[in-house]
């Protein structure tokens, strides 16, 4: 089982990714601006919530249901950076009205 520490690692730099991208994707197209901070806004939503459940497992002497919890967290984690970089690759490839 991975510890919590890379856990917490991992939900950092996938984060960083995310608001990296989008701060280029700003630069690039300053006219979509309020929908990638919207789309930022929500990835540091999604940092945070996944930050607080990582700190809060259900039962903490059972081994079990917390190496379940935990890999419920990087399934989690891993579908909602491929859904907000989905988005993100939407803003920047839509055609301007």
């Amino acid at each position: 089982m991975a510890n919590l520490r890379n856990l917490k690692k991992d939900i950092d730099y996938l984060t960083e990714e995310v608001l990296s991208d989008s701060l280029l994707a700003i630069y690039f197209h300053p006219e979509r601006r309020e929908r990638v901070l919207a789309l930022m806004q929500e990835c540091v939503d999604m940092r945070n919530e996944l930050f607080r459940q990582a700190n809060n497992p259900p039962e903490k002497n059972n081994t079990s249901l917390m190496r379940k919890h935990y890999a419920h967290i990087r399934r989690t984690l891993l579908d909602t950076v491929h859904k907000l970089f989905d988005e993100l690759s939407e803003i920047a490839t839509a055609t301007t009205k």
